[in-house]
């Protein structure tokens, strides 16, 4: 019995301008699927399945578990996920063994879990009411390299 799948994919192509200039282009996505369904644990089904296992173990320290179509205080669990990443880089070599690149990227997370839980967080977060929702961000990276 299979109790997750994950599959991803990945790609990129570089471009060489000329002896001084590049750039590349690169992306990925991958997906983890848990077996079984989302209300496992609620309905009688336990732990027999991942899912169920997993929403189980999640409720025993966040409780407000419901069933689909939850309300305010109260979430669902699916634990399944994708997360895709797109960037690019584009480097200046003016001199040999000494590298300038800018770096831009974008990175999302699209979660199945709905609703909101209280979170006992790490420092600097306050314990609070969470909302589970998609999350994405950027990342801008400026690097001056040199090798000796």
């Amino acid at each position: 019995m299979a109790l997750t799948t994950a599959w991803g994919v990945r790609g990129a192509f570089n471009h060489n301008w000329d002896p001084y200039w590049s750039s590349a282009l690169f992306c990925s996505y991958s997906s983890v699927r848990y077996d079984g369904g989302a209300n496992d644990n609620l309905r009688g089904a336990g732990t027999t399945t991942a899912k169920g296992a997993y929403c189980a173990a999640f409720a025993a320290s966040h409780p407000g578990q419901a069933l689909v179509g939850n309300a305010t205080g109260a979430y669902t669990c699916n634990p399944d996920f994708n997360v895709a990443q797109l960037g690019m880089v584009t480097r200046w070599t003016p001199v040999k063994n000494l590298t300038f690149a800018a770096e831009v990227q974008w990175f999302h997370l699209d979660q199945k879990m709905s609703g909101s839980s209280v979170f006992t967080a790490t420092a600097p977060k306050p314990n609070a009411l969470y909302e589970f929702k998609d999350q994405g961000t950027f990342l801008l990276q400026l690097r001056a390299q040199r090798n000796f």
